[in-house]
């Protein structure tokens, strides 16, 4: 024991972590840690090498935030038939998704009180309650209008959005995420969530020329951390974010 060494440690995690899930990998460390740190303390071993156990990554930015193509979201749109009442829903709903980047949530709860037409805004109820003013864009206001032409008038839903049967009730999130279902399913395409949309709309607005502010803006993001992910599926975002190599070429 008194000629264990950091290689013998860095050998045993190598071994028994890819075992183990993420947090079983965790335990195994904060184990290990304390027993080495024991073994120090006791005397058994003449170096701490508690400081030789590596803390276990955190991949919770891992993947790519994958979007659909311009050719994809063409194609769902068209899958609406806007003769019908439900199809011109359906068309504003991914049109929503799709340009603003709103979670299906936010399009649910959407008002007729919160659409400015004068200013050509709208108020979107975001996460924790919180508030913020979005810019309408013509073709979305003008599908929205056309769906209101025909929307339900029974009950007293103020919901700009309704179910497509009686009781004519309001769109839930989930209800919005069965739309964008639905509509893969009619343009042949793999089945996604809602938020993929939202993801859509972030890298499209970077390829676009945006900046990561001007996404967190629009994705009413409250910290731009949480924006920089999509920095990795933009190559000019990257640079603005990568410093000079030490003594390397500016």
């Amino acid at each position: 024991m008194e000629h264990l060494a950091a290689q013998d440690v860095s050998a045993f995690l190598a071994s028994e972590c890819p075992k183990r899930s993420v947090s079983g990998a965790r335990d195994l460390i904060k184990g290990l840690r304390g027993l080495l740190r024991y073994l120090h303390v006791a005397g058994v071993i003449p170096t701490p090498l508690q400081w030789a156990v590596p803390t276990v990554a955190f991949r919770r930015d891992h993947n790519l935030p994958l979007g659909l193509s311009r050719a994809d979201v063409a194609r769902l749109l068209a899958s609406c038939d806007r003769r019908r009442t439900v199809g011109r829903r359906d068309y504003a709903v991914l049109l929503l998704l799709a340009r603003l980047g709103l979670r299906a949530g936010e399009v649910a709860a959407i008002e007729l009180e919160d659409i400015d037409w004068r200013r050509g805004e709208f108020q979107v109820r975001g996460k924790g309650a919180r508030l913020a003013m979005l810019p309408l864009p013509v073709d979305v206001g003008e599908a929205i209008v056309s769906y209101l032409r025909r929307r339900p008038q029974q009950g007293r839903s103020r919901a700009v959005f309704l179910l497509a049967r009686a009781p004519f009730s309001p769109l839930t999130g989930g209800t919005v995420t069965g739309i964008v279902h639905r509509a893969c399913i009619r343009a042949e395409l793999p089945v996604v969530h809602a938020h993929r949309l939202r993801h859509t709309a972030a890298t499209e607005l970077l390829r676009a020329g945006g900046s990561l502010p001007e996404v967190a803006q629009v994705l009413r993001h409250r910290q731009l951390a949480t924006t920089t992910i999509y920095a990795k599926v933009d190559r000019r975002s990257l640079r603005e974010l990568a410093r000079p190599w030490p003594g390397g070429a500016s």
